[in-house]
């Protein structure tokens, strides 16, 4: 079975062309700039070689439309026609409490999508446009909706209640949801496999750590606790994102500075984190380049991405009464030895080491870098996102 899945960002569309249950990629690219003037579409050709084409693209339908053109066209095509494509997965960012797992795409559906923007306004609209997009360029074709959150939907009260008047949980929805859920789902249950572990009895904490990062505590195989909350703010230091904060310190400079919200959101989604503290970027590579020509901010910045992750891994060790598997994974969890180093440097109380020689060699494949002498197993399994939606769109379209 062929099938499509879409990530549909503000300004982007992702798309991998599948071939399941093989996990054959047949095609593989994007759109960037959605919306602008110099928007493009870059694409993997068959060769492996990379190539971009320049187009106006307005909107997602245009985008859409121009993605479905290149995986049909002669020069650069992976099918003969659409109907060849069996399917469309959709990475939907915000399921509410609606859904605690992936869907067959309906109206009703589409309706509960909706009214989750109120908790995702950047991220449901363009996900929903995607959605219609594919609706009106290949009417009838099956579509599936893969949710980020509906991992964590097993969450227990007391972790994703916020300590605030309950009566903004139950009319306004105000709750820690999770994010990252596709890849947490993903890594959690590969490394089981690779381990020949099963998920009863398991306890694991998955550490997706990009540009934007979460880590997550799996106790038999399911999410009791994560550190994204209502939004992707929470939580980690991340390469814009704030992370943890005080809610006294943004009503502070909210009236202080006589700051609007959507300039504070500014300031916590887009202007914080790695980039804000160094005040050089939100690329690690950067930030390490930077301290290794004596940038001092910028170690600053590296110091406090390091010591939120390990104290979010300790939090959730106590929160699973131990841990038995401690994965990496996303951007720099998977290529970035000396974060991973850094992270479980002094974790030995908690009987994990890891074996630095090996873990220097490890840059974005499956490999185990606990010691041997470690109780705890450490290892690196570079998500694949993709593949858990068209895995998830197989089972549903099959049934």
């Amino acid at each position: 079975m062929k099938i499509l899945v879409l990530n549909c960002g503000s300004s982007s569309i992702k798309y991998k062309l599948i071939e399941m249950p093989a996990n054959n990629v047949l095609a593989q690219g994007g759109v960037e700039k959605v919306g602008l003037k110099d928007s493009f579409l870059k694409l993997t050709l068959p060769n492996g070689e990379k190539e971009v084409l320049e187009k106006e693209i307005p909107e997602h339908t245009v985008g859409i439309e121009f993605i479905l053109e290149t995986l049909t066209s002669k020069e650069r095509g992976a099918i003969k026609s659409l109907d060849e494509i069996d399917a469309v997965g959709h990475r939907v960012v915000h399921g509410g409490e609606k859904f605690n797992k992936s869907v067959l795409i309906t109206d009703e559906v589409i309706k509960n999508i909706e009214e989750c923007i109120k908790v995702a306004p950047l991220h449901n609209p363009p996900n929903l446009k995607g959605i219609a997009a594919v609706t009106k360029l290949m009417p009838g074709k099956p579509q599936v909706a893969v949710f980020d959150t509906a991992f964590h939907q097993t969450m227990p009260q007391k972790a994703f209640m916020y300590a605030l008047p309950y009566e903004l949980y139950q009319k306004d929805g105000v709750r820690k949801y999770g994010f990252h859920g596709t890849s947490h789902r993903y890594v959690s249950q590969r490394a089981l496999e690779i381990l020949g572990k099963k998920a009863e009895g398991t306890k694991m904490i998955t550490c997706h750590i990009g540009n934007g990062g979460s880590i997550t505590a799996i106790k038999d195989g399911k999410s009791i606790d994560t550190t994204m909350g209502m939004t992707p703010l929470e939580g980690l230091v991340m390469g814009t994102r704030a992370g943890d904060i005080d809610a006294g310190a943004v009503t502070y400079l909210m009236e202080s500075k006589q700051y609007d919200a959507k300039t504070i959101s500014n300031i916590l989604n887009k202007k914080s984190g790695l980039l804000g503290v160094s005040g050089v970027s939100s690329d690690m590579r950067d930030v390490r380049a930077a301290i290794a020509s004596g940038n001092e901010q910028a170690k600053l910045a590296l110091d406090m991405f390091i010591y939120r992750a390990k104290k979010y891994i300790g939090s959730f060790v106590a929160a699973l009464g131990g841990v038995d598997i401690i994965v990496f994974t996303g951007g720099i969890g998977e290529n970035v030895d000396v974060v991973r180093e850094s992270i479980c440097d002094n974790m030995e109380c908690f009987g994990v080491k890891i074996d630095k020689a090996v873990n220097a060699t490890v840059h974005g494949e499956e490999k185990v870098i606990s010691a041997k002498d470690s109780k705890v197993t450490v290892i690196v399994v570079p998500t694949d996102e993709e593949y858990m939606i068209a895995s998830d769109t197989l089972a549903i379209v099959s049934k």
